[in-house]
Parts: structure tokens; sequence; C-alpha cells
């Protein structure tokens, strides 16, 4: 086990982790960002299995949101404004008249805390933040911590943790998008994705919640029995259509948060654990060509994100899992993602 530590364009730091058996992670103190997960195939090569760019600069927009720390609130809120007690908020409009991943000052362009640490069976980074009361519109003072650990099982574990001095809306996430093809050899069109998951959460044609969930029953959003997620890019179902030919929708777990995915050529197996009640998958369906990746080019659909939080549509709509943190509670959230092969 070992951390490696270097600096990047002379402004941020990556930290590198690397377990005892060829896994590695490297992320930035910037925006939290996971750059690279290394990890080997049934054959024992070891290759990256997320998108990240060939020149670190770009990470300082990051449209895609690349490997990202997502808060205050991951995913869309309706109109830029939410209420809490009869006062309403205004947020910034960065996705026409909505509001999406936390605003331009969102947690992913944060410049964290980073502080390494390493015990017999595991390395890892803890990130620290004070997002300031009034931060993208949002109110109250809230102290953030993330913790990234790498265990010697090819385990990623994500620890979430923040309180605030006043209520405010609060449900963190990582935006990384995985592909177990190792370093860009395919799209994701051939992953198996298996999820207990009844109900998705439809979207309006602004990707906006519309308060409905949907049965998943003899649906392409059926994943309750394992389905490869080319099923979604090539039926022409309203919602696929929405989503331009994929996935972007909020799946609500039925019990247990956990996703199987499985990708037959490489062997490799992806399992995520999560606390969260539900997750966003996105299939990379906004994904431009030709962006300069590590490992080659971007085009349509060469990844797919597993979003674990809470629901944003809560602040509009009842029914759905709450984001609201209140001052007199504490946000303890935990996503591990676990790798193995098939043989």
């Amino acid at each position: 086990m070992n951390i490696n530590e270097q600096s990047i364009l002379g402004r941020w730091k990556e930290f590198t982790l690397t377990n005892d058996h060829g896994m590695s992670v490297s992320m930035l103190d910037f925006g939290g960002i996971i750059t690279k997960i290394c990890v080997p195939d049934r054959e024992g090569n070891v290759e990256n299995v997320v998108l990240g760019y060939k020149d670190y600069k770009h990470y300082e927009d990051n449209p895609n949101f690349f490997g990202a720390l997502i808060g205050r609130v991951g995913g869309r809120i309706q109109d830029a404004s939410f209420e809490i007690d009869g006062i309403k908020y205004p947020l910034e409009t960065n996705d026409g008249d909505n509001h999406l991943h936390g605003g331009s000052s969102g947690f992913h362009h944060v410049i964290w805390d980073a502080q390494s640490f390493q015990t017999d069976n595991t390395v890892g980074l803890m990130l620290t933040h004070t997002s300031l009361d009034g931060a993208g519109g949002y109110p109250g003072n809230v102290e953030v911590a993330v913790t990234y650990t790498l265990n010697n099982d090819n385990e990623l574990i994500l620890d979430y943790a923040a309180k605030t001095d006043k209520s405010t809306p609060l449900t963190m996430t990582n935006h990384s998008y995985f592909n177990l093809s190792g370093d860009l050899k395919d799209t994701v069109q051939h992953h198996n994705v298996t999820m207990n998951s009844s109900y998705f959460v439809e979207l309006d044609h602004a990707l906006i919640p519309t308060g409905r969930k949907l049965d998943v029953s003899n649906t392409t959003f059926d994943f309750r029995n394992g389905r490869m997620l080319q099923d979604g890019f090539v039926t022409d179902s309203e919602q696929h259509l929405i989503a331009d030919h994929g996935y972007d929708h909020y799946f609500i777990f039925d019990n247990e948060g956990k996703v199987v995915v499985y990708e037959e050529n490489a062997g490799r197996r992806l399992t995520v654990r999560t606390e969260q009640p539900g997750m966003v998958m996105y299939t990379a369906n906004g994904l431009a060509d030709r962006l300069e990746l590590a490992e080659g080019l971007s085009r349509k659909h060469l990844g797919v994100c597993f979003e674990t939080q809470s629901s944003p549509a809560s602040l509009h709509n009842d029914g759905f899992p709450s984001v609201m943190l209140k001052a007199e509670d504490t946000y303890n959230k935990r996503t591990i993602f676990s790798f193995d092969v098939e043989k």
C-alpha cells in the first residue's frame, strides 16, 4: 500500500492511492476529481476504467463533470429555486432555467483541504471544505468532509459527512464515468447492469422530474434481472428519446442499494453499494465527440455514471427521498465501488 503525491499545473495536487493487488486510484484536491481508476482484467492486465482528460487544464471548466465531487446538491433543481419555511432561495440558472450540480461555485470547482493517511490495510485521502452561507444561493455554513479509502479488497470507499448551522438542501455524489472495457476500448453498450429497483422517476423534456414514479415492469428500465445498457440506446420509447437515446434517470432502490455491472470481454465486474435511497444512472448521452481523453477521443455512450444520492425532486414534489439537512442533524453517507473479475 502506498500514496504518491504530485503537483499538477502548479496549483493542484494529485494523489495516487495504490493497494497490494494491482489497483490504484488517482484524484485531485481540485474538485475531489477522480482522474483514474486502474484495475486488472481477467488476464491480469491493469487498465483505466474511468474517463478523464488527457490535458489536466480541461478539468478547470469540466462541463461533463468527469470524476468530480458534486454538491451541495447533485442533479437538477427545478426553476433554480426552492423554499424553506416560506422563504424562497434563488439559485444560479446554469442548465436552461434550472440549476445543475451546485452551479459554477459547486464542490467540483473547489480546491479542498487534503490530508492523506495510511493504515496496515488501507490508504486514503480526506478532503474538507467549508461552504459559506449564501454560496451559490444556498443557506447555511456547511462543513463538509469527503474521505476516499482504498483497501486490499479492491474497494474504493467514499464517505460523505457534513453539518450545517441552517437547514439547507444537501445530497452529495461522485460523477465518475465508468467504462469496464479498459482504456476506452468500447462504449458501454455491452455493460450488463443489475439493480433492485422497481420504479424510476419520469423526466420532462428539460430533464426535470415530473413528480411521477414509473413502474419499470416490461420496459427497458427494468434491471432487476440484468440488462445490457444498449437496450436503452436503441429503443424509441419517450423517456429514452427525452434523454437523447440513453439513461439519465433517478432509480429508487427497493431495499438494498446495490448495483452490479459486468463487462464480458474484459471480465471486469463493478459492484456499487450505497446507503443512499437511489441513484441517477447517466450513460453519457450528451458527451461531445472528439474531446481528448487520456486513452483516446470521446464519443457518445463512452461511460456510465452511478450518481448515488437522494432526489432533488423532493424540493418540489412529495414522496421523493429528501435532500434537506437540518441544523440539528449530521449528514453521513457511504458508497463503495468494488472491483473484481469473472473468469
